[in-house]
């Protein structure tokens, strides 16, 4: 049995990004977006919230030399959670698939969008992404449209100083 014991402990390579996630997470339910920034505390706003704090990683991520294999790993972690997450709905076999699947298009869609809109010199890009993915197509108020746009700004800035060992020991900046 001891050999079992052993085998059943032994970390995967999916593993290696589980503190990197579990930081983005924890970052995406900090009750500042929620409060301030207006985000819907909903399953669809914390989905949207994490699609948002994850999307300014994997850029970062994407970046770097030496960022691919960690991007690989925390986007799978990211497609467990998700799986995990509508199984707890209650969602049959036969329907996860398809929601996880949906689920990767938006963070797919979201990535795009949130890349286009940090790059651009103007931040209304970024605020059109935002109303349109993280609001779902409505608007909050400016204050809370300015907050959120200034809070994942920062977090991109301070992730530019991380390296990516010290992004997949989950220190986020």
């Amino acid at each position: 049995m001891g050999w079992l014991s052993g085998w059943l402990r032994r970390r995967g390579p999916r593993d290696e990004a589980l503190p990197l996630y579990d930081a983005v997470v924890a970052r995406a339910r900090r009750p500042h977006w929620y409060l301030d920034g207006a985000v819907p505390d909903t399953l669809d706003g914390r989905f949207d919230m994490v699609a948002a704090v994850l999307a300014m990683v994997l850029l970062r991520l994407e970046q770097a030399p030496d960022g691919t294999d960690a991007s690989v790993r925390l986007t799978e972690r990211f497609v467990d959670d998700m799986d995990a997450q509508v199984r707890q709905i209650g969602f049959g076999d036969m329907v996860v698939g398809k929601h996880v699947g949906k689920m990767m298009g938006m963070l797919g869609g979201r990535l795009g969008a949130y890349r286009d809109g940090m790059a651009a010199p103007d931040d209304g890009v970024l605020e059109a992404a935002l109303v349109r993915n993280l609001y779902r197509g409505v608007a909050p108020g400016a204050d809370a449209l300015a907050h959120v746009r200034g809070e994942l700004k920062a977090l991109r800035r301070g992730l530019d100083s991380s390296s990516v060992a010290e992004l997949m020991e989950g220190r986020l900046a």
